[in-house]
């Protein structure tokens, strides 16, 4: 049976990388779904790899159409920015497996629109200090950093990932990246098992 894989957790905890590494493995054979976002780019982010970057326009023009799959806004220091899946026939999920990045609660809103036993969550945590050095030398590399932001997406992540929430979308299975490698294989090991 078909999954959709959903890389999960705070900012900062490496997401992106494991996302990549997971994506390289042959034996996995994942397919990607790529995002929308209506966000600036960032330096180091190509249109249509990372995301499909669009105004708000086009957001609402989807939304009218019933495409959008899943959707979740952030209101920034630097006004509202939009994040959501698309059925734009990306998805197959009789003939493939996916991974995506989301948060819980996009988790939930793929797993109520898919169903429970075709979308795994992979909920990756790291020690909030080592985090936060991750985040600043990050945006320490963007043209025009935007710490204000970083700080308030690092306070909003305890609210978001609190106990409570993890516990009421029923994430059990968590992945600590101290050793990114070490990391990967306990996911690859686990994604293979449910892949049988």
């Amino acid at each position: 049976m078909s999954k959709i894989f959903i890389i999960i957790g705070k900012s900062a905890t490496g997401k992106d990388t494991i996302y990549k590494k997971l994506l390289e493995n042959k034996e996995l054979n994942l397919k990607t779904v790529i995002m929308y976002t209506t966000r600036p780019i960032r330096v180091s982010e190509r249109e249509g790899v990372e995301y499909y970057f669009v105004d708000e326009g086009r957001l609402n023009k989807l939304k009218e159409m019933n495409k959008v799959i899943e959707h979740r806004s952030y209101n920034t220091i630097h006004g509202k920015w939009h994040y959501f899946t698309v059925n734009d026939g990306q998805i197959d999920i009789e003939k493939h497996n996916y991974i995506m990045h989301g948060t819980l609660f996009s988790y939930g809103q793929l797993r109520d629109y898919f169903g429970k036993d075709k979308v795994i969550p992979i909920y990756i945590e790291v020690e909030d200090g080592i985090r936060l050095i991750r985040a600043v030398r990050r945006e320490q590399k963007q043209k025009e950093p935007k710490y204000a932001e970083l700080c308030r997406r690092f306070l909003a992540d305890d609210e978001d990932f609190s106990e409570e929430n993890i516990a009421r979308y029923g994430i059990t299975r968590r992945y600590t990246n101290l050793d990114i490698n070490i990391c990967i294989d306990e996911i690859i090991n686990d994604m293979k098992k449910l892949l049988e």
